[in-house]
């Protein structure tokens, strides 16, 4: 018999199993994998890893290769609204059923083996795809890449966006250690992408370290801004008038250039025409990534946790000007930089509405005030529910509220929306 016969169950449970929420390393998931036959997916996969941009080059890889014509099953985390947005076929979240049932059988062969809950997830999409027998798995890295649950699963081509800092306490705390570690996910023969424009030098060098065919943005191949449309170039490779991707934000190109590169090395078993590339380019979206919300007072939705993608956060709402101010709300947890985040943010804000975020790892919206240490209006908050409220109460015409932070504080300003 199941261990449980509903998703919500599981999940709780999966949340007390192992007594670290964020264990590092692979002996324990690639050991139950093994008794679970999931270490060779038989389908061709594409690990996607970095600091920034992460999700938003599955997302695109996932809506080319799908124009193209091609069965997909994608890995990601964290989610927003539902744990089913995690692993997904041919675009549509799987139900809470097969989740179910793979987490019996993950649960089964475990044999007291103690799983944290990112590893679980992980065993489970390996598990639905391997049943799915899709053309291409997308895989997500969690945290790292070195001892992330997803390596495990020897990549065919793995791709690195772009390095900031974040996760300090595992994975180092400056950008050439944090590069080491997302450079763990690279294979000897195999292609090592990279779409951060101004990579770690370990990356460059664990790569050629481990004889990965290192590929780099601005020496391999390239991209150029004209404005409304966009050119990739790779050797005597070039496409012309691309539709810029439909994931807002400047930086989207240098990882739209990251997928091309890893579309255009996988041609020969893969082929993908410029008519896809386009149809999958402007059909790519991703929730709480520079997301646009509008009604009486337009909202912005971004889960920038870091120095580097609130700035490009910064740079999205530059490029968009309001005539009235701007209300951040702001809730984020105790392992990010939250000076660096609101030095980033300051100079567009008017109104600052710190929230507390739930669990331990959440900040209050005192501790994240003192933290944040800006000039201004300020006020504080129970939650980001309270926050939203104040804000969309007391914003007038001309105004914007832009919500941002954490996974947590996206996912919270959604829920609110339903």
């Amino acid at each position: 018999m199941p261990r449980f016969d509903n998703l919500g169950d599981w999940l709780r449970w999966q949340e007390t199993l192992h007594p670290d929420p964020i264990d590092l390393g692979l002996e324990r998931v690639a050991t139950v994998a093994r008794r679970l036959d999931l270490l060779a997916p038989g389908a061709t996969v594409i690990t996607v890893g970095g600091t920034n941009g992460k999700g938003s080059s599955v997302a695109m890889l996932d809506t080319v290769y799908r124009a193209a014509g091609y069965h997909t099953g994608v890995y990601t985390s964290p989610h927003l609204l539902a744990y089913n947005e995690r692993i997904s076929l041919d675009g549509n979240p799987v139900d809470d059923a097969l989740l179910c049932a793979s987490f019996a059988r993950i649960d089964a062969a475990r044999d007291g083996i103690s799983l944290t809950y990112f590893e679980f997830g992980t065993l489970a999409a390996l598990d639905i795809f391997r049943a799915a027998l899709p053309d291409l798995i997308l895989l997500e890295v969690g945290m790292g890449g070195r001892l992330d649950a997803v390596n495990i699963i020897d990549a065919d081509v793995a791709l690195v966006t772009a390095i900031g800092i974040d996760h300090s306490e595992w994975l180092g705390n400056d950008r050439e250690a944090i590069g080491r570690e997302k450079a763990g996910i690279f294979r000897r023969g195999r292609p090592a992408i990279c779409s951060d424009p101004r990579p770690p030098a370990s990356l460059r060098q664990t790569a050629q370290r481990l004889g990965a065919d290192w590929q780099a943005l601005g020496v391999h191949f390239s991209c150029r801004d004209k404005g409304d449309s966009w050119s990739w170039e790779c050797g005597d490779r070039r496409l012309e008038a691309l539709p810029r991707p439909s994931i807002p934000g400047r930086h989207q190109l240098e990882n739209a250039a990251g997928v091309l590169r890893v579309v255009d090395g996988l041609q020969a078993s893969y082929p993908v025409t410029p008519r896809a590339i386009a149809e999958g380019l402007r059909a790519a979206s991703l929730a709480g990534r520079c997301q646009v919300l509008s009604g009486r007072i337009e909202q912005v939705l971004d889960v920038a946790h870091n120095r580097e993608s609130a700035a490009q956060l910064a740079g999205f709402l530059g490029d968009r000007p309001v005539t009235g101010q701007t209300w951040l709300v702001l809730g984020m947890l105790a392992d990010k930089e939250v000076a660096a985040v609101a030095a980033s943010l300051s100079d567009g804000v008017d109104r600052w509405c710190f929230a507390t975020l739930p669990g331990e790892r959440g900040l209050s919206a005192r501790q994240l005030g003192e933290q944040a240490a800006v000039d201004g209006q300020v006020e504080f908050f129970e939650s980001v529910d309270a926050a939203l409220a104040h804000a969309r109460a007391c914003a007038g015409h001309g105004d914007r509220i832009v919500v941002t932070g954490s996974f947590l504080t996206v996912a919270a300003a959604l829920a609110s929306q339903v």
